[in-house]
């Protein structure tokens, strides 16, 4: 769900260099063709023995601006559809003849799924609800069996025995991450968003309730495959770290050989309406780690994306297609392009983690052949070498190219920046399907490697008892801001806001003054944002 403010456009340029990555691969794309295929985005998918399960989302393209035209019932996704990508056909099931509140929930749109084995596993969605006569987001988790919906509607027979829901407020989230480590699943991030949209806020026109989670949920889903209940819930919550919604989430191997997932970018920031920049990474247990050192420019907004991981070279990749996204590259000028009205784009970027931790981020040689991806779906294929989590294994693949699964649905738009002049025309949901392959070994793949500026700052001691020491070593030349966040966003003091040259610049934060707890101090220097959490006890 692209619930924007009104932003200015802005273009900041900053150079790169044309560099070969340390990995062994490439990826391209193929449009196939599949008659009857349906046009939605930001839907739930699954898959059984290759055939694709589809269900929920919208059939429009970005939401009009205007609270009486956005998220129109109308286009919600009234059907569910089983696709075999093999034999090209589509089978369809009307929702309506589930109960009322499976058949709310099950129309609504970026709802959190996770599917295992043959079960799959739906929590929230904002959508219109007759019943409440108002856009919710929907309390509920919902259990769907896979392989028998599929069969049902194969064969058009009733669906309503495949389906069973409870109602937990704690699964009223949408824009949110559903994934899941061994028997604990996490839900990342996402919002409670009531009411209808409106671009002014919540206190014009018909207003809204807007409250993002600020949490990692923890839970465990205890199912006998006729009951349903959540047990083990507990939950870590970070009003600036895990303050996002409609962002890629993905599972990672890391270094080390631990597994979790990395939050990237999303947004909004809280002092203002443009995406973040870091990512965060979470382990077992719900620890997380924000990066301090890398800002992802490239994928902004949830769109398609795969992981790839070289267990050879202890590398972990994640693939982004398309989308929408604040930064462009303009490989004639050889400069990133900031552009705030955060447009769709075609580009195909990858994030890579190293064996030594660091992380780079690149722009692909290909480019999807549209402005496509913002809202899609990566399904792999399942006779490709890949964990239970979906995570392809590089070293598994054959040399030579391998397909590895396709791109669904999303967005496609007519023009980058439609926002301000959206009347329903200008994008639509695509009926465009594309493959995925991996060429391993490839050696023509020369990648534009984006810059992440070594602005550092360091704070100590931490936790401290109000005197706090900072350090900003910065290779950066023009105006800085230095300022004081609390956990509910709000800046409470500034420290610093001037025009620097590359250098170290010591100060004191005396925070003294100030209740005890958690607080940010978050510097800022031109498109650049590092942030460090400071405990004053």
């Amino acid at each position: 769900m692209k619930i924007r403010f009104l932003t200015l456009a802005l273009l900041l340029l900053t150079t790169f260099a044309w560099v070969k990555g340390q990995e062994n691969f490439s990826i391209h794309i193929e449009e196939m063709t599949i008659p009857g295929m349906p046009g939605l985005q930001s839907m739930v998918s699954a898959q059984w023995n290759g055939t694709w399960l589809l269900l929920g989302g919208r059939t429009d393209g970005l939401h009009q601006r205007q609270p009486f035209a956005s998220f129109l019932a109308a286009d919600n996704n009234t059907t569910i559809y089983v696709v075999d990508p093999n034999t090209k056909q589509v089978w369809s099931a009307a929702l309506s003849s589930l109960p009322t509140s499976l058949y709310e929930q099950l129309q609504s749109t970026n709802m959190g799924f996770e599917q295992v084995n043959n079960m799959l596993y739906i929590v929230g969605g904002y959508g219109f609800s007759t019943t409440e006569n108002d856009h919710i987001t929907y309390p509920h988790l919902t259990a769907v069996q896979v392989d028998g919906l599929i069969t049902a509607i194969k064969n058009s027979a009733p669906i309503t025995p495949y389906f069973r829901q409870i109602t937990d407020n704690r699964m009223r989230v949408t824009g949110g991450y559903l994934d899941r480590m061994g028997n604990t699943f996490y839900l990342v991030g996402g919002q409670d968003f009531e009411g209808r949209y409106n671009p002014m806020g919540p206190t014009h026109g018909p207003g809204f309730f807007q409250a993002y989670t600020n949490e990692i949920r923890m839970f465990e889903i205890q199912d006998n495959g006729t009951t349903l209940s959540i047990i083990n819930y507990t939950s870590v919550q970070d009003t600036m770290e895990l303050h996002r919604r409609d962002y890629n989430m993905a599972p990672q191997i890391f270094p080390d050989g631990s597994r979790g997932f990395t939050a990237f970018s999303g947004v909004f920031q809280h002092n203002v309406n443009l995406p973040w920049h870091n990512i965060v990474d979470i382990k077992s247990g719900g620890s997380y780690t924000p990066n301090p050192t890398f800002n992802q420019y490239l994928s902004q907004y949830h769109s398609a994306h795969l992981a790839v991981h070289d267990s050879a070279a202890r590398a972990m990749h994640t693939v982004f297609f398309g989308g929408i996204s604040r930064y462009q590259l303009d490989t004639v000028t050889n400069t990133l392009i900031d552009d705030q009205n955060v447009p769709f784009v075609k580009t195909i970027s990858r994030v890579s983690r190293w064996s030594n931790g660091n992380v780079d981020e690149f722009r692909l040689p290909v480019d999807m052949p549209a402005l496509l991806g913002s809202g899609a779906e990566f399904l792999p294929l399942p006779t490709v070498s890949q964990d239970e989590f979906e995570i392809i294994k590089l070293n598994d693949l054959p040399t030579g190219t391998t397909l590895v699964g396709h791109i669904v649905g999303g967005i496609e738009s007519s023009a980058a920046n439609i926002f301000f002049s959206n009347t329903g025309t200008q994008s639509d949901a695509t009926t465009r399907v594309f493959k995925v392959f991996i060429t391993k070994d490839g050696t023509n793949s020369v990648e534009e490697e984006i810059p992440n500026e070594a602005i550092e700052l360091e704070a100590f001691p931490n936790p401290s008892s109000g005197r706090v020491n900072l350090e900003i070593n910065s290779h950066f030349k023009g105006e800085i801001s230095l300022t004081v966040v609390d956990q509910q966003g709000r800046t409470i003091d500034t420290l610093l806001k001037q025009e620097i040259n590359p250098g170290k610049f010591p100060l004191i934060w005396e925070g003294s003054n100030l209740a005890r707890g958690i607080y940010f101090v978050k510097l800022q220097a031109g498109s650049y944002v590092v942030t460090r959490k400071v405990l004053l006890k």
